[in-house]
């Protein structure tokens, strides 16, 4: 089990691990070891996180989460496998512990009598300088 939050643990048989080859550093180990991870994740059948999470997760996740609730999670930054899935896994954890925590509400807050005025003394100004654009009209002789 992999703890997440006191109440979110998900079980290691829910996290498919997958080792891909990567570019980038590594010399002539590049084309011959698989040593990036894709971590997939099933959010949406996962029975540890409720509605609430899933859709701050999903919110969260951006293109990392595919339209059926999988959340691939893609490392390749070290060279070794080891540290790529290390790197896999904090980032999976990382992103679920901020999925469970609950948003602050907005509180709905009036303006200032202050920027009620400075908004009227705004628009009095460009209202000014568009008038100032204006044709000058010439008198009818």
């Amino acid at each position: 089990m992999i703890h997440i939050t006191e109440r979110i643990a998900i079980d290691e048989d829910e996290i498919e691990e997958v080792f891909v080859r990567a570019g980038g550093p590594g010399g002539q180990n590049v084309n011959k070891v698989a040593t990036a991870v894709q971590l997939r994740f099933d959010a949406a059948c996962s029975p540890a996180l409720d509605e609430a999470t899933l859709a701050r997760l999903r919110q969260l996740a951006g293109r990392r989460m595919t339209a059926e609730g999988m959340l691939v999670i893609t490392a390749r930054r070290f060279r070794t496998q080891e540290r790529n899935r290390q790197d896999a896994y904090e980032r999976l954890i990382n992103l679920l512990r901020r999925a469970a925590e609950p948003g602050k509400p907005r509180v709905p807050t009036r303006p200032t009598a202050a920027s009620r005025e400075r908004r009227r003394e705004a628009k009095l100004a460009r209202g000014r300088i568009k008038h100032l654009r204006r044709p000058v009209e010439q008198p009818i002789e």
